[in-house]
């Protein structure tokens, strides 16, 4: 009977078991958790502290809704050189740094044969939507993939992935190099334009906004102060001999009037560029149905204004803080539009910076601060003069920028004279100069007598192919320049690497952290809250307590 009984029951449940059977090994049953979309918002040039700085003066729903509601990372900070917002840019979507991804700055020398390029460059495209080359543009410049890229990847391309920003590069490198559109600005049409590496023609959406002339509405305006400027007291006075007068202006004062100005591109060093890019996003939003497609979308914004504004100005400005406390309100009203069309908790954002910047060398000197600046034309023509003189070459360096001296590597090799010698007489030079605290040979970083987190940086940012022979690092409150107006970066200083780093919304803990963090730990940060594989290149750690468990 117990023998009948057994064979009953295994007949009965045998169809279960083959049914059972037929369900792939290691497949979820139910679907993958995901946000709907993803926002990367960039503000370039924007200074960790400048969170805290006019922390009383923002309103509810822009930075403080993302301090308040979301996590941030107090102590995240760039770890090569140069500062600036190429590799910003690509290091934020990359997870890596340009030893690895490439882009070595926004301009820079192929070692090889001494041309000179610009970081999107592309000479085998064309510009779609205008008849300007400023759309002559492609992320091949950029080595590795992009945390955008790998979404698209994960997605099998059911993802939409869009890039926007005033800049070409802040716009084409967090993209990445499979996206469904990259947009920037064009000075001389007043259009967001893009190249055919993308697409050959605008889509009807781009030309919609174009025919708006939102540019001319807003240069029509009077940039005056969103406050009474009596209650901006975080800044220095209206009229400051470090700051730099617009064309048109007969001081830095408000209110700036622009009608004196003829191209589009003044809208840049405005607040009203902020809100054009702003402008931008929401149709991009509305018209690409970002956040409502079947896979996770991501919108890569970068705020382009801040910069231009910090470097006429200076970071001590009132101009500074306005176009902050302006942007502020942009954020709010961004936040609150992605929580009417795509749901409030269904979609994460993260906000960062590219870089920061120097006080003004003469801000810091007038309060007896360290501070100074460097001309590295003068030490470019001072150094060939040298080798001319001891070697008999012409032109040995080509440039010294992005605090690197560029050989000539043509002309050294036809003239038989040891590279090694050429370079180890300019770094005995170099070291001499006021403002100089050391000269490294790129090749032979770790025999230099220097910090070893200094040293990381170097080899961080040198790329054998498109960064220059000899690193030099200036002493703290100098930068490169000639002008005693404005401001400027590239640094190792914590006022050009303290970035700001800080996540809002689905999948993200409220609350802060202080330990160390890295501009590369962004993208490995997004890639497990996605649960995607990091982008080529990555070098980053996931910050996990950010992470909702």
């Amino acid at each position: 009977m117990k023998l009948k009984y057994l064979l009953i029951t295994a007949l009965a449940v045998m169809p279960q078991l083959l049914r059972a059977q037929k369900k792939p090994i290691g497949v979820a049953q139910t679907t993958l958790a995901r946000p709907k979309l993803v926002v990367g918002i960039v503000v370039d040039q924007m200074r960790w502290d400048y969170l805290y700085r006019y922390y009383d003066r923002y309103q509810a729903g822009g930075f403080k809704r993302m301090l308040n509601e979301g996590f941030t990372c107090e102590n995240t900070n760039i770890d090569y050189l140069p500062t600036e917002t190429a590799p910003g840019h690509s290091c934020i979507y990359t997870g890596s740094v340009p030893a690895i991804h490439g882009i070595a700055a926004n301009n820079f020398y192929d070692q090889q044969t001494g041309r000179y390029w610009y970081c999107t460059e592309d000479t085998t495209v064309q510009s779609v939507g205008t008849s300007s080359k400023a759309g002559v543009m492609s992320p091949r410049n950029l080595l590795a993939s992009t945390i955008t890229d790998e979404l698209r990847l994960a997605t099998n391309f059911h993802s939409k992935v869009i890039g926007i920003a005033l800049k070409d590069r802040a716009s084409i490198l967090p993209a990445g190099h499979t996206p469904n559109g990259a947009y920037w600005f064009d000075d001389a049409s007043g259009n967001f334009i893009t190249s055919s590496y993308y697409m050959t023609d605008l889509p009807a959406w781009v030309k919609q906004f174009n025919s708006k002339k939102l540019p001319e509405s807003y240069l029509s305006k009077t940039w005056n102060t969103l406050y009474p400027i009596d209650t901006y007291t975080q800044s220095t006075a209206d009229n400051m001999l470090f700051e730099v007068v617009s064309r048109g202006d007969n001081a830095p004062v408000f209110p700036h009037s622009f009608t004196a100005h003829t191209d589009y591109g003044t809208i840049r060093a405005t607040p009203f560029g902020n809100t054009l890019t702003a402008d931008f996003a929401k149709a991009a939003i509305d018209a690409e149905h970002l956040g409502s497609n079947t896979a996770t979308d991501f919108l890569a914004i970068s705020f382009s204004s801040t910069d231009y504004v910090g470097h006429q100005y200076g970071p001590n400005s009132i101009e500074a803080e306005d176009v902050y406390l302006r942007l502020d309100n942009e954020l709010s009203s961004l936040f609150t539009y992605l929580d009417a069309k795509v749901g409030r908790g269904n979609y994460v954002a993260f906000l960062t910076a590219d870089h920061g910047a120097a006080h003004n060398a003469t801000f810091a000197l007038s309060h007896n601060l360290p501070a100074g600046l460097w001309d590295g034309t003068a030490a470019a023509r001072e150094l060939n003069k040298m080798l001319e003189d001891k070697y008999k070459i012409k032109q040995a360096i080509l440039s010294v920028e992005n605090y690197q001296v560029n050989f000539n590597n043509r002309e050294i090799t036809k003239s038989n004279v040891s590279t090694y010698a050429i370079k180890q007489d300019c770094i005995n030079w170099l070291a001499m100069q006021p403002g100089v605290m050391y000269a490294v040979d790129m090749q032979n970083v770790q025999a230099a007598s220097i910090p070893a987190e200094l040293r990381e940086h170097i080899v961080n940012g040198y790329n054998a192919a498109h960064s220059g022979a000899i690193q030099v690092i200036l002493k703290p409150g100098w930068y490169a320049g000639r002008s005693k107006s404005g401001a400027s970066h590239g640094v190792s200083a914590p006022y050009d690497t303290h970035i700001p780093f800080v996540l809002m919304g689905w999948g993200i803990q409220h609350g802060s952290l202080v330990r160390p963090t890295h501009m590369t730990d962004i993208t490995a940060t997004v890639a497990a809250l996605l649960h995607i594989q990091a982008p080529s290149g990555s070098i980053g750690i996931p910050v996990q307590e950010a992470l909702k468990k």
